[in-house]
C-alpha cells in the first residue's frame, strides 16, 4: 500500500554499525510508519533510502528535519527528509569562453524539460557567445581574461551572488584557482576532449591526432585542485578514421560528443544520481524509491 502522507529519509555515509537501528528508533517514536526500505553498501559508503507516512507523525516537519540533521552530525552521516515528489529546484552557473556547442546544447535540455534547474548566469572572458544566451533568455555576463586574477575575482564575485548548486565548465578554457574549486568542492564539473587519464591538459584531439590513435573520446568530471584529475562522471568515444580525418575533423566529432557527454553529467548531478566517494571515484546512487502500489 503507497504511503498517504508520503516523505524520502535519505542516509548516506561510511558504513557503521547501528545506523539501521537508530534511524528506525526515532522515526518509531515520532509514530512514522516505514513503507518501504532500499539500502546498500558501496566500496564503504552507506545508502540507505526510506519511503515513510507521515500521517500521524508526533512532530512538526521542521522538527523532524532538525532532529535527523543532528542525528546524521552524530553518525558522522547525512540524514535528510524531504517530502515525497518534492523536487527543490536548483540553480546552475555556466562559464564559457567562445565554443557554443556545449552551452547550447545544456540550454536546450534546460528549455525543453530534460535538465531541470535555473541557469542563473552564463560568465564568460569573451563577449563572443552573449547572442547565443540571449536566444535562450539566459542571463549573460562576461570579463575579459586579459588580466587574470581580476577575471577570476569577477567569478568569483558572480559566483557569490548567484549561490549555485553546480558550476558547469563548458568549454571555459580558463584554469580556476584553488579558492574558488574548494568552495565549491563536487560541485564543478568540467568536460575534457579526451579519455583521461591519457591527454591531460591542452591541446587534447592534437596529441591524439599526432599519436596516430584509432579512438578518442572525452570525459565529464568533477573538478579538483589538481588539473584533470578529478573524478570521473562520465566517458564516451569515437572513432578517427586514420589517414582520412584531419584534425579538423577529429575536433568536429569531438565537439559534438562533447556537447552530449556534459549535458547527461549535468542531468545526473541535478537529479541527484551521483556519489563522490572519497576523492577520486564517483558513484551511481540506487535506483530512485517509489510511493506507487
Amino acid at each position: 500500500m503507497a504511503a498517504e502522507t508520503p516523505a524520502i529519509v535519505t542516509v548516506i555515509g561510511r558504513d557503521q554499525k547501528g545506523v539501521v537501528a537508530t534511524v528506525c528508533t526515532y522515526l518509531a517514536e515520532q509514530q512514522i510508519n516505514i513503507e518501504h526500505i532500499d539500502q546498500k553498501v558501496m566500496e564503504g559508503l552507506f545508502i540507505m533510502t526510506m519511503l515513510v507516512d507521515l500521517r500521524d507523525v508526533s512532530v512538526s516537519l521542521d522538527r523532524l528535519i532538525l532532529d535527523l540533521k543532528e542525528m546524521g552530525e552524530k553518525l558522522n552521516m547525512e540524514v535528510s527528509v524531504r517530502l515525497h515528489g518534492e523536487r527543490q529546484r536548483k540553480r546552475v552557473a555556466v562559464l564559457v569562453s567562445k565554443e557554443r556547442h556545449c552551452l547550447e546544447e545544456i540550454a536546450k535540455r534546460q528549455r525543453d524539460g530534460r535538465i531541470h534547474a535555473d541557469i542563473a548566469a552564463v560568465l564568460s572572458n569573451h563577449e563572443v557567445l552573449g547572442p547565443l544566451a540571449e536566444d535562450f533568455g539566459l542571463p549573460f555576463r562576461h570579463f575579459p581574461s586579459a588580466d587574470k586574477a581580476a577575471h577570476m575575482d569577477f567569478v568569483r564575485k558572480q559566483l557569490d551572488e548567484i549561490e549555485p548548486d553546480l558550476v558547469v565548465l563548458a568549454r571555459y578554457m580558463q584554469i580556476l584557482p584553488e579558492s574558488i574549486v574548494s568552495a565549491y568542492s563536487s560541485r564543478i564539473v568540467n568536460i575534457h576532449p579526451s579519455l583521461l587519464p591519457y591527454y591531460p591538459g591542452a591541446n587534447a584531439y592534437k596529441q591524439a591526432f599526432e599519436a596516430g590513435v584509432r579512438v578518442c573520446g572525452c570525459t565529464a568530471h568533477f573538478v579538483t585542485k589538481d588539473l584533470d584529475q578529478g573524478p570521473v562522471i562520465l566517458q564516451d568515444v569515437f572513432h578517427i578514421n586514420v589517414g582520412e580525418d584531419g584534425l579538423d575533423e577529429i575536433k568536429a566529432k569531438g565537439a559534438e560528443l562533447e556537447a552530449q557527454v556534459l549535458a547527461r553529467a549535468v542531468e545526473l548531478f541535478l537529479n541527484d544520481e551521483l556519489l563522490v566517494s572519497g576523492e577520486s571515484k564517483v558513484l551511481f546512487k540506487p535506483g530512485k524509491i517509489s510511493s506507487g502500489d
